[in-house]
């Protein structure tokens, strides 16, 4: 029987993170804002008593099939194709194999276990679509990123997204019982290119967890830490390394300040913390061969991903945080790092227009070009007070975002799924008899 919004509370729903874990570290291969939304998300929809399962494809055969990544958040590892070796583009071959052993983990659970399905990204959306109707529950649904926005901002010598991508993201958008959109703009974006009922889209910001990412510890502390020198002037990068997120931009901007003012050259430390994705594992050398070509490579440092405990700290030591992105569905970087009082310059793309505010907490740009955003930069490093007072406000600015107010607009679009579900439902068995 379908369950009904006043008569059932959310007790329990499955999760599909078809092609990355929500356990992985972001910064490298697919692993990026989404798990960390995926993640955090659940752990509060797991504090107000809904149970979570979290279905994602094994990567290796040293995984447990099931982990308890928090209390009351269950990760299954579905083996689905080889292990190691496979990019997000070879996935759809695999969906059926993924689909078969979330239907297996579902055939050990009493009927009706699941009120809802909640899928994200197009993938997950395929075997989302097919599970919702087995089991016969709505089927909530977030993009995350969308074919038709990423492809019309390609930089050059990216990859545009095939078009079995925009056909399966194309089909779950109509499948859905509801979408969940990170922002008025990305939901403008559903409506616009894929023919979304806007009655059916929710806008949900993501959060930013503030027990970890805040001001606490002081810049100089951290320095100290991370021995850094207190005189210079640290611009951080943290991202995936790919085209995508244009990490060039700011090593070519960074080349520009320097022809601008020479003596910058002693001043300047570059941090660019992340690992090759995307189209980027083509060429997983690109910026570090950039950075020799532009002649800076001594004042550029790559760093590996690291967990949240440790990213803070690059947060804390840093000036400014630049992202520079070509699209973005929101920038869950920029949140944090303003969370820690840094100050953020980004491109004026997606749901950074909503994670930064505009000559308040930092500064949005309206192209990618490296003068530009050299000016933009050198503005700042010469403006020590404005950097000071954009702290103050960047801080107020990010504590509007709380993952425990994503979790309860969550649990109000999910109950309004279900309503709908139900009504339809009803519907449906009145016009068969």
């Amino acid at each position: 029987m379908t369950k009904q919004l006043h008569k059932n509370s959310v007790k329990r729903i499955a999760v599909l993170s078809v092609h990355t874990s929500p356990l992985d570290n972001p910064g490298t291969g697919d692993a990026g804002g989404m798990n960390v939304y995926i993640a955090e998300s659940a752990k509060r929809l797991a504090d107000r008593n809904v149970a979570v399962d979290i279905f994602t494809r094994s990567t290796s055969p040293d995984l447990p099939p099931t982990v308890e990544a928090f209390p009351g958040v269950t990760v299954h590892h579905v083996e689905a194709g080889p292990y190691g070796g496979l990019q997000k583009n070879d996935l759809p071959g695999q969906l059926c194999a993924v689909t078969a052993g979330v239907m297996r983990q579902e055939a050990k659970l009493a009927e009706g276990e699941y009120d809802l399905v909640h899928s994200h990204y197009w993938l997950s959306g395929q075997v989302g679509w097919l599970a919702s109707e087995r089991w016969r529950v709505p089927l909530v649904h977030t993009m995350h990123t969308m074919a038709k926005v990423k492809n019309l901002a390609l930089t050059e010598g990216d990859t545009p997204e095939p078009a079995v991508r925009v056909i399966g993201e194309e089909q779950v958008v109509k499948a859905a019982t509801r979408l969940v959109a990170n922002t008025h703009r990305e939901a403008a974006e559903l409506i616009e290119h894929y023919d979304a009922d806007a009655q059916r889209v929710d806008v949900i910001h993501p959060g930013v967890d503030l027990d970890i990412f805040n001001p606490s510890v002081s810049k100089l502390a951290t320095r100290q830490k991370l021995n850094i020198s207190v005189d210079d002037f640290v611009l951080l990068f943290v991202g995936r390394i790919q085209p995508l997120k244009a990490p060039d931009v700011l090593l070519n901007a960074v080349s520009e300040m320097i022809r601008l003012q020479p003596n910058l050259q002693s001043k300047l430390k570059v941090l660019i913390c992340g690992g090759p994705s995307g189209s980027g594992l083509e060429h997983p050398q690109s910026l570090s061969d950039l950075a020799n070509q532009l002649g800076i490579s001594s004042i550029v440092e790559f760093l590996a991903p690291r967990p949240a405990d440790e990213l803070v700290d690059l947060y804390r030591a840093a000036d400014l945080v630049v992202v520079p992105s070509h699209s973005e569905s929101f920038g869950l970087v920029a949140v944090e790092a303003q969370a820690c009082g840094t100050p953020v310059v980004a491109a004026a793309v997606g749901g950074l227009v909503t994670a930064v505010k505009n000559d308040y907490s930092g500064l949005l740009l309206g192209n990618h070009q490296p003068k530009n955003w050299a000016q933009t930069i050198l503005t700042l490093l010469d403006k020590p007070e404005l950097r000071d007072q954009m702290s103050l406000n960047a801080i107020q600015h990010a504590s509007k975002f709380s993952w425990s107010v994503t979790a309860d607009a969550l649990l109000e679009t999910y109950r309004k799924a279900i309503d709908i579900y139900g009504v339809v439902a009803h519907e449906n068995r009145r016009f068969k008899a």
